[in-house]
């Protein structure tokens, strides 16, 4: 008989760290690297199962991470505590992807715009409408949720996006949207929407560089449509 009465997940948590020194998060499944989160916030109990459910039913480690907190608690084992660490992870994530566009001029890191939108929006249940506003550089000065809606909709002003603009003196706009649905191609409200926008600013003097829309199964660039 051994002497060792430690569960028997101890182990593994061992060797999953030990994997993830050697190797990074980047070649781990994702059960893998929900597991490692998932060990700080539930210490006594084998959290494996816990990481799979997680995923079968929202998806990916990124869906997991986005999930509304009352549907994360739906699942056994899951509580205020965990959700709590899940969103920091989120927060942490956006917080990076963030930092990758703020460096330099957004139109020449347009594949850190693109990642940090995705990392943002990609993932949520309801419409939100973000704005980048860039100066004559084309830096960033502020990102900006101008609006939060339904699931499919979200209403948008476009005197209130260029009068906003001109209180933070931008020269320029990326326009930013999600779909919840997943499918990220423009419907023809988006593009009215962007082209009132377009005809309100250019008088001014703002140029309004493209409209990213963003979903789980990619995204869209309006301008790279042709649309705008």
């Amino acid at each position: 008989m051994s002497g060792d009465s430690s569960p028997h997940y101890h182990g593994h948590r061992d060797r999953l760290r030990a994997r993830f020194s050697e190797i990074g998060g980047d070649s781990l499944p994702d059960y893998e690297l929900l597991e490692l989160v998932l060990f700080r916030s539930i210490p006594r109990r084998d959290v494996k199962p816990i990481a799979k459910e997680l995923l079968k039913r929202f998806g990916t480690f990124a869906e997991v991470l986005a999930a509304a907190p009352p549907r994360l608690m739906e699942v056994d084992g899951i509580g205020e505590s965990v959700v709590t660490d899940l969103k920091i992870v989120e927060a942490s994530a956006r917080r990076l992807a963030k930092g990758e566009v703020a460096k330099r001029p957004v139109l020449s890191s347009w594949a850190s715009v693109i990642d940090y939108c995705r990392t943002a929006m990609a993932f949520m249940d309801k419409e939100q409408f973000r704005l980048l506003f860039l100066d004559k550089r084309n830096a960033l000065i502020a990102d900006e949720v101008q609006q939060s809606g339904t699931i499919d909709h979200t209403p948008v002003y476009p005197r209130e996006v260029v009068k906003r603009a001109l209180e933070l003196s931008a020269s320029a706009l990326v326009l930013v949207h999600n779909h919840p649905s997943g499918d990220p191609t423009p419907s023809a409200a988006d593009i009215k929407m962007t082209r009132e926008i377009i005809e309100v600013a250019k008088p001014l003097g703002i140029v309004v560089h493209d409209h990213i829309i963003v979903g789980r199964e990619g995204h869209a660039s309006l301008k790279g449509l042709k649309l705008i």
